[in-house]
């Protein structure tokens, strides 16, 4: 495996939301995410196992850069304490891209005790040299966990 194939990419983004509910509804309540931003996210469907739980199997259906896309994602580990999991990609269009594709996404309370950080880190692997790095799904993702953190603080 070459080096130059291989790539991790971070970004995070502040919500009002505390962390622990943004880990509820992104990992037992997937389905939900639409109803914080249906123009990003059109659905996810449960495919094997149950909501939240490592070996559970969902399949996201989304929007992004002008196009109808999905990701079936494998849930490989969680961990409530720190409120974070990780998702690797089994099927979807990303794959057209990387031949392997994880992201971890945590939640960590602000300092200050008013919302949290949402932090989503790519592991990849591209398919040849003249793919580009995922800049524009990680942005994608922190605009959906931030719409996420805006449906959540709703009165």
């Amino acid at each position: 495996m070459s080096s130059s194939l291989t790539g991790k990419m971070e970004g995070s983004v502040e919500i009002e939301a505390p962390a622990e509910a943004f880990h509820e509804m992104f990992l037992k309540r997937p389905h939900h995410i639409s109803n914080a931003c249906a123009h990003k996210v059109q659905g996810c469907d449960l495919h094997e196992g149950e909501f939240g739980k490592p070996g559970s199997i969902v399949c996201f259906r989304y929007f992004h850069d002008g196009k109808a896309k999905i990701a079936k994602d494998l849930v490989e580990a969680v961990d409530p304490k720190n409120n974070s999991f990780t998702l690797r990609l089994l099927e979807g269009d990303l794959l057209e891209e990387y031949k392997s594709f994880v992201a971890t996404i945590s939640a960590s309370p602000k300092p200050n005790g008013k919302g949290s950080i949402v932090n989503w880190v790519f592991e990849y692997e591209k398919v040849h040299e003249g793919i580009g790095h995922p800049e524009s799904l990680l942005e994608f993702l922190l605009g959906v966990s931030k719409d996420m953190g805006n449906h959540l603080t709703k009165p």
